[in-house]
Parts: structure tokens; sequence; C-alpha cells
């Protein structure tokens, strides 16, 4: 997810941890909030020290940032390390207020939420390294979800400002209430996508739903039938409306050999990238030499994806590049969806 829902996250749970031990050398009327404000920021900046792994780069290998995001610093079993990291870094600056057992304490609470709010998304996350390479991708809730950090953060606000406040709790609970909301709303949506699949006659090898951008109301559905992968949207307010979208065939083994024209590495980064799309890779016919995950698109109902791989000329280096285009007319249709209004009218 994004870097303040991230520290938002980190900063609660560590906060209500902290609570429960004052600091050093605090007048007892103090003792409660400073606690909270200490260790929701030591909180925070345990919740974003796994994102660290995104400076793990290279300019001669652009598949490298790809190979190590969310990889093992995301962890499960990396958590311990990881949050023993951010204590050794933050003691110098708290040495005075806390002990380290306290330190490392809310540097557990921060750290830990970091890869679990990651596999609730669709990106996929190395949860279980280094025991299995299996990339979770619960799809429960979109990387930036503006509602879902506010339920955090004014509860968090009012807890470390306000003395005796029992906001947090409520808060989180919230948060709870949210994903719960989302699950039920995943479910609807990838049986309103089953029941389509049948009444075309399709046989769906991959099905992914996933919510759209900052919302769980309209929701992505892409399934792959005879090769070909298929977009599709739904507006899942009290009644459901569906959104048909594009189709694209997917890059085929014999496709990609045309494409890497027998350079060996351009075929080998195109299987890499094959791995982390899960599959979904196609090829965009009006930009020769670039192929993209579909499953990512500015509109749910597109297959033109926001990032991919590109090779300008024979010869080039494969190079990792962003399309966010989001015209005047791309957004009257995503807003006409976000509502379940009728399409032709945004038009």
């Amino acid at each position: 997810m994004d870097i303040v829902t991230h520290a938002v996250m980190g900063a609660a749970l560590a906060a209500g941890i902290a609570s429960l031990h004052p600091c050093r050398e605090e007048s007892a009327s103090r003792q409660g909030s400073a606690t909270r404000r200490l260790a929701a920021g030591i909180g925070a900046a345990a919740g974003l020290l796994p994102d660290a792994d995104a400076l793990i780069q290279s300019s001669g290998d652009a598949l490298l940032v790809l190979d190590y995001h969310r990889h093992f610093t995301h962890a499960l079993a990396f958590v311990p390390v990881g949050a023993l990291i951010a204590a050794l870094l933050l003691w110098p600056f708290v040495r005075r207020y806390m002990d380290f057992g306290q330190l490392y304490a809310c540097s557990v609470a921060g750290y830990l939420p970091h890869p679990l709010l990651d596999a609730c998304t669709s990106y996929g996350t190395h949860l279980w390294l280094p025991f299995s390479q299996r990339r979770e991708a619960w799809n429960l809730i979109a990387v930036v979800d503006p509602l879902f950090t506010l339920l955090l953060a004014v509860p968090l606000f009012l807890y470390l400002w306000r003395p005796g406040s029992r906001a947090l709790r409520w808060g989180l609970l919230l948060g709870a209430g949210y994903f719960g909301l989302s699950f039920f709303q995943q479910q609807r949506a990838e049986t309103a996508a089953l029941e389509l699949v049948r009444a075309r006659g399709h046989q769906a090898t991959q099905l992914s739903v996933k919510p759209s951008m900052a919302n769980l109301v309209l929701w992505r559905s892409l399934y792959v039938h005879d090769g070909r992968v298929q977009a599709d949207a739904f507006h899942l307010g009290p009644t459901l409306r569906h959104y048909p979208g594009e189709s694209a065939p997917l890059l085929d083994a014999a496709g990609a050999q045309r494409l890497a024209a027998g350079d060996a590495r351009r075929q080998h980064d195109i299987e890499r990238f094959r791995v982390f799309s899960d599959g979904f890779v196609v090829q965009d016919r009006s930009r020769p030499g670039f192929v993209g995950d579909a499953r990512y698109a500015m509109q749910p109902t597109a297959i033109a994806p926001i990032w991919g791989l590109e090779w300008r000329g024979a010869g080039a280096a494969t190079e990792f590049v962003s399309r966010h285009d989001f015209s005047p007319a791309m957004r009257r249709e995503f807003f006409a969806m976000l509502l379940g209004r009728d399409l032709a009218a945004a038009r």
C-alpha cells in the first residue's frame, strides 16, 4: 500500500502497545501522551522500513527492482530482523526516553503490519520466504485507499493528542470492519465474474477480481479464455451493474521469441516479467517493442497496461516504463462507472 497508510498503521499499533509502559523521566500527568507520541513515531518509521527494498536497483538490469520489491524485507520470517534493524537505527535518538526492550516492541508493532497490508493488495508479496516462493495477493484493497487511511489516521490523531482517549481502538475496529466489507465485495465480484464467464460460454483458466483505485464499489475482473485476456468492470452498489471491457491476446511463447529476435537476454527478461505479472502479459500493437502487465490499467475495463517492458531497437537494453495517461474522457468514464451510471452519457 502507499507509504502514508503504512506509516499510520505502524504508528497506531506501536502507540497502542507502548501506552502500557510509560517513558522515563516524565511526570505522571504527561506520561500517557508523551509515550504515545514517541511510540507512534517509532512505529511509523519501522512501518516504512520494509520498502527500503525499492533501493535494490541496477542500471544494467531494469527488472532487478521488480524481483526484490516486496521480497525478503516483506517476509514474515524477516519481521524480527527488520524490527531489530529499525530499533538499532532509532536507539541513539530515543535511548533517554525508553529502554531497548520497549523500543524493539514498538518496532515490531510498526514493522509487522506492513507486509500483511501489502498482501491485501494485488501486487504480490513474498510473505513465506525462505520457506516458499509463493507471492500472496489477496486483492482486498487498492494500493491507495484514502477512506481506509482516514479511518486509521483520524482516531490516531485523537488518541495522541487527547489524554484518556479511546479513539484508537475504534479506529482499529473500523479498519478491520473495512476489510470485512472488502471481503464481502470481493465475493460479490467473483460470483458476478464467474456467472459472466458461464453466460459467454467461456472456460476461464485464470480469474482475478480486484477493486479499482481508491474504492470498494467499482471492481475490475480479468480472466483468460482461449489464450486471450478479457477485462470487465462491476459496480457493486445495492444493485450490481456490469460494464463490458476490452480483450487482447496474451503473449505466448512464440510471440515472445519473435519479440526477442534471437536476443537471449531479452527472452530471459520477458520470462521474468511473465512470472512477475502472473502470466497476464500482453503486447501493445500500437506501440511496437512494448509488453505490459494487463492486471493494471487506468480504466477497469481497459487492457492497456500502465507499466511494462520496452525495447527501442535491435540490441537495445530492456527498459521498465510506466504509462499513467488519464485523459478527461477517461476520467468521465471512470466516475460514471464509479457512480453506476450509463457510459453513453459520459462520452
